[in-house]
């Protein structure tokens, strides 16, 4: 993290501004205010639960990149379930479980190739994800396109269907206990149960995993759904939670954060909670950075120098163990 934080500063320095300044902005545009405290949890959420996503599938040596594109669809099936004429607290509940649903089948392609036809999942769900924005591009013009037909966007969700907000005259919404205990709960699962174990044997040895008579292929589907339907619903609980309405285009790039996140977290769901927080952070606090005088792009090379210096660590240490050095 020195180490990071270091190279960031020289970034910020080549961009003709003041690390302490960008520092000091950063800080301030995320939790400077109960506004922007709000604005950075808000961040969180979807990247946080997408995040899970991403570590379901890798646990598995899944490398699912199509979180993108669930994200998307999750999204799709949450705007059209909740302009549906359901009655109360329930509309809430049938708007995600229809995110979670969209996710799902949208992961359910590349899994049907990869048991079928054996095609590598990194290729084929990150095919789908360009598909999943044309998906979009397609409905918000088409059959969820607004009743005046004035923009590329649908009609809003019915009241009922959106998630209350934690503090009012705040955009921290319900979604944040959501994600959480989404967090918690599949930290039990892949720690304490038996599918978290199997999950566990064929990341490390596949042939292993079959020989033992694990049904590998019935787990491996299974964890792309799962994984599929967390994508989902962080597209459900956007919809639900911030926007309330789809518009072309839509995601801010979550999926693909996510693995960043993930991967910062050590495939750890729990791990995954900080991780999130602190890419939301950044991402909050990115319009005060900029006052500061550097431009949006550095702040992702950001984002991107952490990730590398925390990989980099983890690699030489990975080197150190194979030669016997203990670190």
């Amino acid at each position: 993290m020195l180490i990071a934080l270091a190279t960031c500063a020289g970034i910020v320095s080549i961009a003709g501004a003041s690390p302490v300044a960008v520092a000091q902005a950063l800080l301030q545009g995320a939790t400077g205010t109960q506004y922007n405290i709000s604005n950075t949890l808000v961040q969180t959420i979807p990247l946080l639960v997408t995040a899970l996503a991403v570590i379901v599938a890798f646990r598995a040596e899944m490398f699912n990149i199509g979180v993108e594109g669930q994200f998307l669809l999750g999204a799709v099936f949450a705007c059209w379930a909740g302009q549906l004429a359901v009655p109360g607290p329930v509309a809430v509940v049938v708007t995600l479980l229809a995110s979670m649903l969209g996710g799902a089948l949208w992961a359910l392609i590349p899994a049907i190739m990869l048991h079928l036809r054996g095609v590598q999942i990194v290729l084929s769900s990150l095919i789908m994800n360009f598909i999943a924005v044309q998906v979009v591009a397609w409905v918000v013009r088409g059959p969820l396109q607004e009743a005046v037909r004035e923009y590329p966007q649908s009609d809003p969700i019915r009241a009922a269907a959106e998630l209350p907000k934690v503090v009012a005259g705040l955009q921290l919404h319900t979604g944040i206990w959501i994600a959480l205990a989404m967090a918690v709960f599949f930290d039990m699962l892949l720690r304490f149960t038996v599918f978290g174990q199997q999950l566990k044997a064929i990341g490390n040895g596949l042939r292993a995993s079959k020989t033992m008579g694990l049904p590998v292929s019935r787990i491996l589907v299974s964890t792309v759904l799962i994984s599929g339907a967390l994508g989902g619903l962080a597209g459900g609980i956007q919809i639900a939670g911030v926007t309330h309405f789809l518009a072309d285009p839509y995601s801010k790039g979550y999926g693909y954060t996510a693995i960043a996140v993930a991967l910062l977290a050590r495939l750890s769901p729990v791990g995954a909670i900080p991780a999130a927080l602190l890419f939301g952070a950044l991402t909050s606090g990115s319009s005060a950075a900029q006052s500061a005088g550097i431009p949006v792009v550095v702040l992702q090379v950001i984002q991107a120098v952490i990730l590398f210096s925390i990989l980099g660590a983890r690699f030489t240490r990975t080197l150190l163990a194979k030669s016997g050095v203990k670190s």
